[in-house]
């Protein structure tokens, strides 16, 4: 846990899940720089019936939370930020219901009266909900996008333009910018891009052209990653009732080929991102019969899932939390996987062979075999004993 101070007062947050080992803070310099400047006379929210407050993409709630007596819009993709929202809700003794969570899936606010945007990693993303956001933005909403100086491009500031309407950046404070800009009703209102979709390659196993639906913020959108495609090629051969789960799913293309080479197999797709489930969602749909078996999930990897149900877990991790390089998802995962398997049932992991994975996966499951590698990546098999 770790104290944001601001000149309205002082909040102790946390990410999700809270892990006293974890060195990264919920907030940063961005974060600070936009609560400052709303505190300052220049930059006071707007009384009266402008619309909502709306915060797009508050990583782990800090925003929230320091502007919870506005009653914001929290408009997040990801579920361990949500949750993180509602603990530090908590946390600062502020009520459950000061802020309102939706994701990119939900209808977004009808007027907006000012919209917060702490700039993602993701330009799709940013484009695709600044163009959801739109039509709600009027001549009065003040707009302010923040992020640290190296998130903050050319093209960021594009995406505002072409959208929104002119825009200007702040000073650099503590390696922080924020963004302004003025709204222009002028400005023509066209739908966002997104989803994109795209043919699997021949190379993609049972996949294999096969189409793929990929809404905004999805890894690697508009075309498969080499990971996964490396993976696609060694994919475990199995019949049978299975219970597969495809972990960190992204659009679903694991589980996905998993179901075509076993039609008997009962699926399971598992991300903490909406926009990944609902993009998992519609490619198995999209590429199964009625007869297909599968449930999506969003939530925190297999947290939810009972115990010693599954007999097939793979895994594609993530190793970065937003900019920051860490294994502690990955980590997660594992340990989850664990806990779903039934005895004799197998982790399939795909990852760059540098991150060292086989390591953790030994301490977890007590053993870890190499099932394929190249001189990039690695396939690895653990199983629970």
């Amino acid at each position: 846990m770790n104290r944001l101070t601001t000149s309205a007062g002082g909040y102790d947050l946390a990410r999700f899940p809270e892990d006293p080992r974890d060195p990264f803070r919920a907030w940063d310099a961005s974060d600070a720089y936009l609560l400052q400047h709303l505190e300052s006379p220049e930059g006071a929210l707007p009384d009266g019936p402008a619309g909502d407050v709306v915060v797009v993409g508050d990583r782990w709630g800090a925003l929230s939370t320091a502007l919870a007596s506005h009653r914001p819009v929290q408009i997040s993709d990801s579920y361990l930020g949500q949750r993180a929202t509602a603990a530090n809700l908590e946390r600062n003794g502020l009520p459950a219901d000061a802020v309102r969570l939706l994701s990119p899936r939900d209808t977004p606010p009808d007027r907006v009266g000012v919209l917060l945007v702490r700039v993602p990693k993701s330009l799709a993303f940013l484009e695709d909900q600044l163009h959801r956001l739109a039509p709600a933005v009027h001549a009065g909403t003040v707009v302010i996008g923040t992020g640290m100086v190296k998130e903050i491009h050319t093209s960021t500031l594009a995406l505002f333009e072409r959208i929104i309407g002119p825009t200007r950046t702040s000073l650099a404070l503590r390696k922080a910018r924020l963004i302004h800009c003025t709204p222009d009703p002028a400005l023509p209102r066209t739908p966002s891009p997104w989803p994109l979709r795209y043919e699997l390659p021949p190379d993609a196993g049972a996949a294999a052209g096969r189409t793929v639906t990929n809404h905004a913020g999805i890894f690697c959108a508009d075309r498969l990653d080499i990971g996964t495609r490396f993976f696609l090629k060694h994919l475990p051969d199995r019949t049978g009732p299975d219970r597969v789960v495809d972990l960190g799913c992204g659009n679903g293309v694991l589980g996905l080929a998993a179901a075509l080479a076993n039609p008997d197999a009962t699926l399971t797709f598992v991300d903490e991102s909406h926009q990944a489930v609902a993009s998992a969602e519609e490619t198995f749909r999209a590429n199964t019969g009625p007869g297909a078996r599968a449930s999506f999930v969003v939530g925190d990897a297999l947290a939810g899932a009972e115990p010693d149900s599954v007999d097939l877990v793979l895994n594609n991790p993530p190793f970065h939390s937003h900019q920051a390089t860490t294994d502690a998802t990955a980590r997660t995962m594992f340990h989850g996987a664990r806990r779903a398997l039934r005895r004799g049932g197998e982790l399939w992991v795909v990852a760059n062979r540098h991150l060292g994975h086989h390591t953790t996966l030994r301490r977890v499951f007590g053993n870890c075999a190499t099932v394929a590698g190249d001189p990039k990546f690695v396939v690895l098999r653990a199983v629970k004993r």
